[in-house]
């Protein structure tokens, strides 16, 4: 089964309602094992990439990650144009509620255009790897002007068995409240669809912004391999 027959076949109403009510939703596998050894085995393959980072250098955390060149790889490609338009419904939705005049294209290669009139041209799709006392800081993938609100995380490898430690954080602020925490550790080939900067949430005068940033814990063991999926690219 294709890719794009894969993720048709999600419960996306289940997965609007954890959108909604959590600001995140984490999917069955939808990769299979050879498609995560793919994409883990690109790493080394530096022609994929256009940039890579370490996180300690600049203090984002213990690891790095690579940000994929064009033409990404067809995996990566296939997933990005395809969770796109549900995604941007959900999206637009999202604007209705906190009464923005902001809209997001039906199609990633019509956002993609938005973004480059704004100087943003440079893919962001993107490999991280951890080992043992890796992790990453809360932050958000934020690259220029134009943001959309949610994107994905696609796990490649098996916990418990790759590695240990390293659940995906989730963290939200509402104002005037103490923040509150999601810790995720989904299954090799997994996706988790999740906040990138803020989400309405209902409130007693209608629904207010929630601030959302995600990260990393520290590996205790092994080696943790992610496939990230933003939608929004960059001016660098």
């Amino acid at each position: 089964m294709s890719i794009a027959a894969r993720l048709a076949n999600l419960d996306w109403g289940r997965i609007e309602t954890d959108l909604w009510t959590r600001g995140y939703s984490q999917t069955s596998s939808i990769l299979s094992r050879r498609d995560c050894q793919s994409l883990v085995t690109l790493y080394k393959d530096e022609s994929r990439f256009r940039k890579r980072v370490d996180m300690a250098r600049h203090r984002f955390g213990v690891g790095e990650y690579k940000y994929f060149a064009r033409p990404l790889p067809p995996i990566v490609k296939q997933l990005r144009e395809t969770l796109y338009p549900p995604l941007a419904t959900v999206a637009n939705s999202w604007m209705d509620a906190l009464n923005t005049s902001i809209r997001y294209a039906p199609t990633l290669s019509a956002f993609l255009h938005h973004c480059a009139k704004l100087g943003q041209v440079q893919p962001t799709p993107l490999l991280l790897r951890y080992e043992a006392e890796g992790y990453n800081c809360l932050h958000q993938d934020v690259y220029g002007e134009a943001v959309f609100p949610l994107q994905v995380a696609a796990f490649l490898n098996r916990p418990g068995a790759d590695y240990t430690g390293g659940e995906f954080l989730l963290v939200e602020q509402r104002p005037r409240a103490q923040s509150s925490g999601e810790a995720v550790l989904p299954t090799q080939g997994a996706l988790v669809i999740f906040t990138t900067q803020m989400r309405p949430v209902a409130g007693t005068r209608g629904y207010y912004r929630v601030n959302v940033r995600h990260g990393v814990s520290r590996l205790r063991s092994g080696q943790r391999f992610t496939l990230g999926i933003i939608f929004h690219d960059a001016t660098t």
